[in-house]
């Protein structure tokens, strides 16, 4: 499902019309609220409270906190709906409990948010999920409204999942997340290079040079200073130039763009290669193929394994389209709400 949405995201994003083409889905702005089935506090992950602020409870709020023991089930006057902490984790959380969805300017006009009927949704923090686009706002709108009857899949809501990490997760430990980043790049996906002179990588060296040089070669022109290939699985070192470069476009980065290029950056193995992305240098399936060049060779020699190899791929598709696209929606400058 998820990969689904995502092709249709991309579809989109290649057309001059993209905006036009969001704003045409069938979301309301707000909509009205609906009685629940009988059936749903038994079973359903989410629990439903009154225990909100006064402001809260005049927002007629949702939001993502970790189940309580104590929680009360879903009742007709409830504000608020708590969902399980396992939203963020993957697993199926209960029955869909919401009949539309819809999206809004924020209270405040700066942002925008997601309407699950006449609720406002909020980050597991119990703040509200403040989005920077519209654009944005109504692709993850429309993760939610492709959820089934019988259960929330998270997994199927990558752009969900990003927008939490953006909002809740870099702003507090972006410092840890730059360090962890460049304490990688030595060790990056490109810069390891197969030796030239064993029969059994010549044909991989020869590959690397011709598909991954050009992006070196783009990192010296974008950053000044020319990248050092090795051949140790332990990694070399770059210039402390580069080092340094790319250590201050990252702290240049806002909350969005880096939670995507860290995302990016863990899916592919490699930093240059979502700073590629990042900076319009590369395509997502340019990126996905520099990612599995190696692992793509030894498929066309040795075969695909399925259940295996063809699942990876689906899933570095997936990683890698959604934290481009949410890249490219969280912009402000590239699409006019």
């Amino acid at each position: 499902m998820a990969s689904s949405l995502l092709n249709r995201a991309l579809r989109s994003i290649k057309q001059t019309n993209f905006l036009s083409n969001l704003r045409s889905l069938n979301f309301t702005s707000i909509a009205t609220a609906h009685d629940s089935p009988s059936d749903a506090s038994s079973s359903s992950s989410f629990t439903f409270d009154n225990t909100n602020t006064k402001k809260e409870q005049e927002n007629n709020s949702i939001y993502l906190k970790p189940p309580t023991s104590d929680a009360k089930p879903e009742t007709r006057t409830s504000s608020s709906v708590t969902m399980p902490m396992s939203f963020m984790t993957g697993s199926i959380v209960g029955k869909r409990f919401y009949k539309k969805v819809g999206t809004r300017e924020s209270d405040d006009g700066v942002g925008w948010t997601v309407m699950l009927d006449y609720r406002t949704l909020k980050t597991p923090s119990k703040r509200p999920l403040k989005l920077p686009t519209s654009a944005l706002a109504k692709a993850i709108a429309a993760e939610w409204e492709y959820q089934q009857t019988d259960g929330i899949r998270p997994f199927t809501m990558p752009l969900m999942k990003l927008a939490c990490t953006a909002l809740e997760r870099v702003p507090l430990t972006r410092v840890k997340i730059i360090e962890n980043l460049m304490q990688k790049f030595n060790q990056d996906l490109v810069f390891c290079r197969a030796p030239e002179d064993n029969t059994l990588t010549v044909g991989l060296h020869a590959r690397q040079v011709e598909k991954i040089d050009p992006l070196l070669a783009w990192v010296n022109s974008e950053f000044g200073f020319k990248p050092t290939v090795y051949s140790s699985f332990f990694g070399g070192k770059q210039e402390d130039g580069l080092t340094k470069a790319v250590e201050n476009l990252l702290k240049k980065t806002d909350d969005c763009e880096l939670a995507a290029i860290d995302a990016l950056a863990a899916a592919a193995h490699s930093l240059v290669i979502a700073l590629g992305i990042f900076r319009g240098k590369l395509q997502i399936e340019k990126a996905i193929e520099l990612i599995r060049l190696e692992e793509d060779l030894q498929v066309d020699k040795w075969g695909l394994v399925e259940g295996g190899h063809d699942v990876d791929i689906a899933d570095l598709k997936v990683q890698i389209s959604s934290a481009t696209v949410f890249l490219g929606l969280s912009r402000r400058n590239s699409f006019s709400d």
